[in-house]
């Protein structure tokens, strides 16, 4: 990308509780930036915040944080070795009663926050970047691709590769306890290919 102004991690966190790129920070109570460390070789990138992570203002706090931080142990990676963030930044929802309910982002807000995992990549130079769902695999890869197509499979990008991936919440609502174990499984398997290609490299 073009040079920019922004040369740390701390700037970037500055940069971002200031957008307005698009309008969803007007809902939002806070932007919720990427966290990890400053050269990982290994960057998660799910959807969006959730409402859990909008309160807390740190990226997979909630349900599908946990399962993630579960599959990471399983599949050998630690979460703190790893920069874990999201395509989008401020939390989409509305209102269901007195919940606030995930509303996916769509391509105008994915394309406009952009910007920032641009950032965070130039900053960090992951070796390998998983894409967690759908709006993450677009980010990621700048157009729209099937998570089920892709998934599970190095694929090269610009300065590294990347792998998509379910993303975690797609497990918290699969109510048949067989097909959750399953898709569970394949997480893990999924983030193993992670694992052993950072492991090969090292």
């Amino acid at each position: 990308m073009a040079e920019h102004p922004i040369k740390t991690l701390k700037e970037l966190v500055q940069a971002e509780a200031e957008c307005t790129r698009c309008p969803l920070y007007k809902k939002a109570t806070q932007v919720v930036p990427g966290e990890g460390l400053k050269r990982a070789r290994l960057m998660l990138v799910g959807e969006q915040p959730g409402d859990q992570e909008d309160k807390q203002g740190h990226p997979f706090v909630g349900p599908a944080g946990r399962i993630l931080d579960q599959a990471l142990e399983d599949a050998g990676i630690e979460r703190g070795d790893a920069f874990v963030t999201n395509a989008v930044k401020h939390f989409k929802w509305e209102p269901r009663g007195k919940r606030r309910l995930h509303k996916r982002p769509s391509v105008y807000e994915i394309e406009r926050c952009h910007w920032w995992l641009d950032l965070e990549r130039v900053l960090i130079k992951p070796d390998i970047v998983v894409a967690l769902g759908a709006t993450a695999l677009r980010s990621v890869s700048g157009k729209p691709l099937s998570v089920g197509k892709v998934r599970g499979r190095l694929m090269p990008v610009p300065e590294g590769q990347m792998l998509a991936t379910i993303h975690p919440s797609y497990i918290l609502r699969i109510q048949d306890e067989a097909d959750k174990r399953a898709q569970y499984k394949q997480f893990v398997a999924d983030l193993r290919v992670c694992a052993k290609a950072l492991k090969k490299a090292a």
